[in-house]
């Protein structure tokens, strides 16, 4: 039996994922998540690492490790924000064998990682697609979290992404930069339709999607995790006080109706930006003659979001299933964290051995 720790350390969102393994099943998950901004307070990041680790409790074998948060604006270059972030590791987790994910489907030491700091920056699609791998030959996964949307393609049980950094990635439509709590909704629409006309909109910090998504029922208040862009509550209310700013206006200038419809149109456009990058990634899949995909669905947005993006390329050819059902709900929330942590202990097997 391996007990794994695993680490998705984001730039909003630190997740973890506690495991115990035998001969690389897993045995058990327990996950936990803490909303930390890396970006406001990057120097509290060893607390936040040191407080999972006591949420967890009990002893761990190994240390699975990956990361986004290292493109937080906080660091000057990636290669800054790697190294702090790891530095922060080893000084909670120094005591334990601990393994970074590189985005070559490979586990190395913590040395390793720093003298070649890209190959593991934003690394965690890459633990989403191996850990589905293990049990789906061809599919594509799509994880729409907070802040972003991973599209994932495996083929044969194997990652086969075009895209190595997040740059090469939004180029071939594997990242999606939208989310279902974080994005600034003048970066889903530059318009929106109100009263028979067309207004553009503002580009202010205003509204979040997470107020979309609020005002039609697709989140709950609780799942509203993040701070809200006037700092205020997440009452359906609020939201819709928030909405009526993006274009200049207010809950007295706007009906609830007309902001409803305003809501409707920009989840629409969001759909259509992770159908966007979907289409590209599902045609080069069959472009490499695969003739039956798998469309994986995890995350916060995998119902209102991934699913209807995935539904909209009309074709029988396609099965759509919902990750959360084919494993403990828990696990579709931090994909990375537990695919790290099960690479972790294999890893740690294979040495045994």
């Amino acid at each position: 039996m391996v007990n794994v720790l695993g680490l998705d350390i984001g730039g909003a969102n630190t997740k973890v994922a506690y495991i115990r393994t035998l001969e690389g099943v897993i045995g058990s998950v327990e996950v936990f998540v803490e909303y930390f901004p890396v970006w406001k307070n990057f120097k509290g990041l060893v607390g936040v690492l040191g407080k999972l680790r006591e949420f967890v409790g009990g002893d761990f074998d190994v240390v699975g490790v990956t990361m986004t948060a290292e493109l937080s604006d906080v660091y000057r270059t990636k290669r800054e924000g790697v190294e702090h972030i790891l530095g922060c590791v080893f000084e909670v987790f120094g005591g334990v064998p601990v393994f970074v994910l590189r985005s070559d489907v490979s586990l190395v030491s913590l040395e390793e990682a720093l003298v070649s700091p890209l190959g593991v920056a934003s690394a965690n699609w890459v633990a989403t697609g191996w850990l589905v791998g293990q049990y789906f030959e061809d599919c594509i996964v799509i994880d729409v979290g907070s802040t972003s949307t991973s599209i994932i393609p495996v083929v044969k049980g194997k990652v086969v992404a075009q895209g190595v950094t997040d740059l090469d990635k939004l180029l071939y439509g594997e990242l999606v930069y939208t989310g279902c709590l974080r994005t600034n909704l003048a970066a889903i629409v530059q318009a929106v339709p109100i009263r028979g006309a067309v207004a553009g909109v503002s580009s202010e910090l205003f509204a979040l999607s997470g107020d979309v998504h609020l005002v039609l029922g697709n989140i709950t208040g609780e799942q509203y995790t993040c701070e809200t862009a006037d700092g205020k509550g997440v009452m359906r209310s609020d939201a819709l006080t928030r909405l009526a700013r993006l274009v200049c206006a207010d809950t007295e200038m706007l009906t609830e109706d007309e902001l409803i419809q305003v809501a409707k149109y920009v989840y629409e456009k969001q759909i259509q930006q992770i159908f966007s990058g979907l289409s590209k990634v599902y045609n080069r899949v069959k472009d490499m003659g695969v003739t039956k995909i798998s469309i994986l669905t995890a995350g916060l947005g995998k119902d209102f979001l991934a699913k209807v993006a995935a539904e909209r390329l009309g074709t029988d050819s396609i099965l759509i299933m919902d990750l959360g059902k084919l494993l403990p709900d828990k696990v579709s929330l931090a994909v990375p964290a537990v695919g790290v942590a099960l690479m972790a202990a294999k890893h740690c097997e294979v040495i045994e051995k």
